[in-house]
């Protein structure tokens, strides 16, 4: 070996530290940073160098030491776990949502409710019914038939409204998924040239495992890293990004819940459907489902429709059975619109107290045996408040089960993003450790390269000269 290896070794120190140091500022820069994950330096021996012949000294020690690679300290199974839980927490925290914004409009059970607007209702036609000849009593009736008619409307709108925000939504989700993908199959180029090239493609490698969370929460998507590299990204197991690749999704469907009809997602080009059951848009698209497949603001929009034709059935059938002061018989009370939902098509058809027909025939002129019977309605069997109440306790139900499993979801995705954190994030003692370390491996290896220039010196330059 040379007599100069000392300095060779030496240098492979410092350098080794050196890089060590670098990356331990990269690590603390990076501390705060959306998705960075830690790195160290990977380092490996140098062997010595076989030696033969006249000159040879003997067994050597080795070249020093050889930087390899810059490691990424993550877990590709904890980060599997995270995409994994933030597709069920953005799927059930959702429908929560929405659900409770349905459910806050509602109302119920405050005096606000329509199950408050009904009893109101009920209770002006059993006060008319005890002062028939009272002209106030009729006009409360008629004001509070007025009023229940407009609640009904107002509530069928802001579901509808709650609806076509939803699907708004939607839409926007759809189009971030595409962007996210695009910049996904991105950087799957940028990290393959990297790595082929010998270069460290891991700050890139970070900013795709973000943009795979995003995926993963937005739309359910499954990632895989494969062989070269890349990642794959799958969606109702079909890829949406592979390799340098990637597809778009497109949604389609009713553009207001009148229309009726299901939305659905499908692939750009193809028109092939993709059945998203997860993530934002999974959850998202349960709600916007129509009634009968369990699309929660469907179901409620088709209640108050229920509750309109109930009220307008029930109510013009026995406003017909009687007569009014003036001895006509008794007409509709309500009117239904023959297009559009019957909650928004609900009028009060009677317009003055003269032609309520509060008697029964041939009972006299201040007889209110029929206006008593209206007064009983809401106690009926499949009265409109029986209607009511039933789709209030199912959506409370529903509600209160959804949070319940957005809590759970939350839970799993916070403990799975600790969990990736633990191994994962930068973490301020221990780089200052690694830092001092390093530090202390840079100056030993300056002063090794310190004894041996000194060692040189001495050989060099006072060989030969002793005693002179």
């Amino acid at each position: 070996m040379s007599t100069f290896s000392g300095l060779n070794t030496a240098a492979s120190a410092l350098t080794a530290a050196r890089r060590g140091m670098d990356v331990v500022g990269q690590n603390l820069a990076n501390e705060r940073t959306e998705g960075y994950t830690r790195q160290r330096v990977t380092q490996s021996a140098v062997a010595a160098v076989a030696q033969s012949g006249r000159f040879s000294t003997g067994v050597v020690p080795g070249g020093g030491v050889a930087v390899t690679g810059i490691a990424r300290l993550g877990d590709a199974l904890l980060d599997a776990r995270v995409r994994d839980s933030l597709a069920a927490s953005g799927f059930w925290s959702t429908r929560a949502v929405i659900g409770a914004t349905a459910e806050a409009a509602l109302a119920e059970p405050t005096e606000n409710g329509l199950a408050a607007g009904l009893s109101q209702f009920w209770a002006g036609w059993q006060d008319l019914a005890n002062t028939p000849d009272s002209g106030a009593a009729a006009a409360v009736v008629l004001q509070s038939a007025a009023q229940l008619t407009g609640q009904i409307a107002e509530g069928y709108r802001t579901v509808a409204g709650t609806w076509t925000d939803a699907r708004a939504t939607a839409e926007r989700t759809v189009t971030q998924v595409n962007a996210s993908a695009d910049q996904i199959a991105s950087l799957n180029r940028a990290i393959r040239d990297a790595q082929a090239s010998g270069r460290s493609a891991n700050e890139l490698i970070d900013q795709r495992s973000v943009l795979a969370q995003k995926v993963a929460r937005a739309a359910g998507g499954v990632a895989t890293v494969e062989p070269d590299g890349t990642m794959t990204v799958r969606v109702d197991g079909n890829a949406l990004v592979s390799g340098t690749t990637a597809r778009h999704l497109e949604i389609d469907g009713p553009r207001g819940i009148d229309a009726g009809g299901r939305m659905s997602v499908t692939w750009a080009g193809s028109g092939a459907s993709v059945a998203i059951t997860g993530g934002e848009l999974g959850g998202t698209l349960s709600v916007l489902a129509p009634a009968d497949e369990g699309g929660t603001l469907a179901q409620l929009a088709a209640a108050y429709n229920a509750v309109a034709e109930s009220l307008a059935s029930a109510l013009n059938s026995q406003h017909r059975a009687g007569v009014t002061s003036a001895g006509t018989a008794g007409g509709d009370f309500f009117a239904l619109s023959g297009t559009g939902p019957a909650a928004l098509g609900i009028s009060v058809a009677v317009t003055s107290a003269s032609d309520l027909a509060l008697a029964a025939p041939g009972a006299g002129t201040w007889d209110s045996t029929n206006a008593d019977a209206i007064s009983q309605i809401g106690g009926r069997d499949g009265s409109p408040d029986a209607i009511w109440v039933d789709q209030v306790t199912r959506s409370g139900v529903a509600v209160a089960a959804d949070a319940q499993r957005a809590r759970l979801a939350d839970a799993s995705a916070v403990s799975a993003v600790a969990a990736q954190q633990s191994v994962a994030a930068v973490e301020g003692d221990e780089e200052t450790i690694n830092l001092l370390t390093y530090q202390t491996a840079y100056q030993a290896a300056a002063r090794v390269m310190t004894a041996v220039d000194e060692a040189l010196d001495v050989l060099i330059n006072r060989t030969g000269v002793v005693g002179r």
